[in-house]
């Protein structure tokens, strides 16, 4: 089979962040073939929580607009103590949050987001979609790489981005490491809105922590679904029983959930039970860049969901990548090595402090220490739901031609 060449830009991966990418570099002048293994363009899983953040990064792709009325707009966030019901803080998403960081905090369905994208993307001159090819590997060579696919088929392109996910098939390319498993797992699923129960105003977005669990609900599609998110830590995979399907089952599921509060336990008792999602990360990489290949979203800096920021940050390295892309063309020319450079040194910093907040974030949540549970509550019962001076270094106002505050590397730390 002979090999597909002149191509630009090619990006692997057409989840989220890949269209993203695609889309972003197309609407700065490039022309971007992307590859998706799947037979169709499809996100698992339903709910996404989107801050200010990546409404901005959606409104730089021109897609904000389109997004807006599949979206819902939450009142707040509130967070509950799992065990016993009671509230412990708010964070008010209404007009003072917007006024304060310029867009809304967002939660829609995966899907709506994806097909969004994908319309985008077929409709873009500049951009060209193919299925069903299953990338194995790459040959990097001074002029750009050479991409391999399952089927025999090659592709040489300038730059290659691998947007392919946790389990990225073009990481090792990059960065010597594996996918570091927490020992947690998630059971996702919705429910029809008419059905579910309400432990604050329907449009809130809930979220229950206890020791090693916690359950997170919001409503998707203006009602029209509610979503659910249950979490725990799993003994079994403490315990050594660590192949997949020898721990984190249904079964360990009610277990960890058999103390909650009521309304917790009813939830949990609803979601699907079909499928799980153990919960990866890992450690923040030194680089993303070998030659003409470029790491981005969680191909590049997964984390753990605690700060809600997974898709986020791909949206922003889109866009980021986007403006990087547009300033190092010269007559149609992309100076790859500058852009992938200028690339890495804003985005880098960022996305390391998202991974390295995410986990001990994570672990306050799931406390069963007493003092600092004591003293969690404490605090959270004194912060005022408009006090956003935690959030400003992730919601913040980007400063012009970026996705993005920038971070020094001291900040990151």
């Amino acid at each position: 089979m002979s090999a597909r060449t002149g191509i630009g830009v090619l990006v692997v991966g057409g989840g989220i962040g890949g269209l993203a990418t695609a889309l972003s570099l197309a609407r700065n002048g490039h022309r971007v073939h992307l590859l998706e293994r799947a037979a169709e363009f499809a996100e698992i899983g339903a709910g996404l929580q989107f801050g200010p953040n990546a409404s901005r990064a959606l409104d730089a792709l021109g897609v904000l607009d389109d997004i807006r009325p599949l979206a819902t707009r939450p009142r707040q966030a509130v967070m509950r103590d799992a065990r016993t019901g009671a509230p412990l803080t708010a964070l008010d998403l209404g007009p003072a949050f917007v006024r304060c960081y310029g867009y809304p905090y967002l939660v829609l369905h995966r899907h709506d987001l994806l097909a969004t994208l994908v319309e985008h993307c077929r409709r873009h001159p500049l951009i060209s979609l193919e299925n069903r090819r299953e990338v194995t590997g790459v040959a990097l060579r001074t002029d750009g790489a050479e991409v391999e696919c399952a089927d025999g088929a090659t592709y040489r392109a300038r730059a290659v981005i691998a947007a392919d996910g946790l389990h990225s098939t073009l990481r090792p390319h990059v960065v010597d490491d594996a996918p570091e498993c927490s020992g947690y797992v998630a059971y996702r699923g919705t429910v029809p809105g008419h059905e579910a129960t309400h432990a604050a105003a329907p449009d809130d977005v809930v979220l229950w922590i206890g020791p090693g669990i916690h359950l997170m609900q919001y409503p998707l599609r203006g009602g029209e679904l509610y979503n659910q998110v249950a979490v725990f830590r799993s003994p079994r995979y403490a315990a050594g029983h660590t192949t997949p399907g020898e721990w984190g089952g249904p079964e360990e599921l009610d277990a960890a959930f058999a103390t909650a509060a009521e309304p917790v336990r009813a939830a949990v008792a609803r979601v699907e039970r079909a499928r799980n999602w153990p919960m990866y990360d890992r450690p923040p990489a030194p680089t993303w860049i070998n030659g003409p290949l470029l790491l981005t979203g969680d191909a590049a800096h997964p984390m753990l969901q605690y700060l809600g920021q997974g898709a986020c940050q791909a949206l922003e390295d889109a866009v980021e990548l986007g403006h990087r892309a547009a300033r190092h063309t010269v007559d149609g020319v992309l100076d790859v090595a500058r852009a992938y450079r200028e690339f890495e040194e804003v985005r880098l910093p960022r996305t390391t402090r998202c991974q390295t907040s995410a986990r001990p974030w994570g672990e306050l949540w799931h406390t069963d220490d007493p003092m600092v549970l004591a003293l969690r509550d404490r605090v959270f019962g004194q912060r005022a739901a408009d006090d956003y001076r935690e959030l400003d270094w992730l919601y913040a106002p980007a400063p012009p031609g970026s996705a993005a505050p920038r971070l020094t590397a001291t900040a990151a730390r």
